[in-house]
C-alpha cells in the first residue's frame, strides 16, 4: 500500500492542472498555441546561446527555460480566465481578496441588502478598506453606512472605500488586490492587534443573518495556489 501512496498528490496535482487549463481554454481559445510558441521561442534563443558554451548544455537549460517561460504564462492567464469566469457575481470580490498574503485580514460580508449588494472589509497597513459589490449606487450607500460605524470604534484609523464592478470610479475585479496592496501604509502592525478587537465588538453587535449566497471563493483561491505549485 506504501507504494501507491505517493501516487495520489501527483494524480490529484495533475488533475487540477487539467482543470485550469480547460477553465482557461474557455476564456482563451489559443492557450495551446500560445504556450507552444513562449516553450519554441524561449527555449530556443537560451538553447541557441547556451550552445556557444557546449550543445550538452544548450539543450537541457533551452528544455528547463521554455518550460519556466510556460509554466508563467499559463499561471497568468489562469488567473485572468478564473476571474473571467466569475466577474460580476456576489462574492467574487471575496474570493480575489482571499489572495491577500500574511499581515491582511479579510472578513467577507460585513453588511449586506436583501438586493445582495454586500461589503467586505480588509484589515492591513493601509486600514481599514471597506469593498463593496453590487448596484453602484446601493453600494455606495451601504459603504457610507460602514464607514460611520467603522469610524465610532476606530476614529484615528484611515478608511478606504473600494467599489468592485466596471462603472466609472470602480476597480475592476481582476485589479482589486493589487489596489488594496497599492493602498498607503500608515497602520504599524503593532497597532493592528487592538484594532482587531475593536472591529469584532463591532461585528458582535449586529443581527446574525444568513449571507446571500454567492461563487464559491475557493476557486480563485485554487488557482492562486496551482500557479504557486502547491
Amino acid at each position: 500500500m506504501s507504494s501507491t501512496a505517493p501516487a495520489e498528490p501527483k494524480k490529484g496535482r495533475l488533475r487540477q492542472i487539467g482543470q485550469a487549463y480547460k477553465i482557461t481554454k474557455r476564456h482563451d481559445k489559443h492557450i495551446g498555441l500560445v504556450l507552444l510558441a513562449w516553450f519554441l521561442v524561449v527555449g530556443g534563443v537560451v538553447g541557441l546561446l547556451g550552445s556557444l558554451i557546449s550543445l550538452w548544455f544548450a539543450i537541457p537549460m533551452g528544455i528547463m527555460t521554455g518550460l519556466l517561460a510556460v509554466i508563467i504564462v499559463f499561471g497568468r492567464r489562469a488567473e485572468r480566465a478564473t476571474y473571467a469566469q466569475v466577474d460580476g457575481q456576489i462574492g467574487a470580490g471575496a474570493g480575489a481578496l482571499q489572495m491577500l498574503k500574511r499581515g491582511w485580514v479579510v472578513k467577507p460580508a460585513v453588511a449586506f441588502t436583501k438586493n445582495q449588494d454586500v461589503v467586505h472589509r480588509v484589515l492591513g497597513t493601509p486600514g481599514i478598506v471597506l469593498v463593496g459589490e453590487g448596484h453602484p449606487t446601493r453600494v455606495k450607500n451601504l459603504l457610507a453606512s460602514e464607514r460611520k460605524k467603522h469610524a465610532r470604534v476606530a476614529p484615528e484609523v484611515p478608511i478606504h472605500e473600494v467599489v468592485v464592478g466596471d462603472s466609472q470610479g470602480a476597480v475592476p475585479l481582476a485589479k482589486l488586490v493589487k489596489h488594496v496592496r497599492k493602498l498607503p501604509r500608515v497602520i504599524r502592525p503593532g497597532d493592528m492587534t487592538e484594532l482587531i478587537s475593536r472591529l469584532r465588538a463591532l461585528d458582535a453587535m449586529r443581527p446574525q443573518t444568513p449571507m446571500p449566497r454567492g461563487p464559491a471563493p475557493t476557486s480563485m483561491k485554487g488557482a492562486r495556489k496551482l500557479m504557486q505549485g502547491r
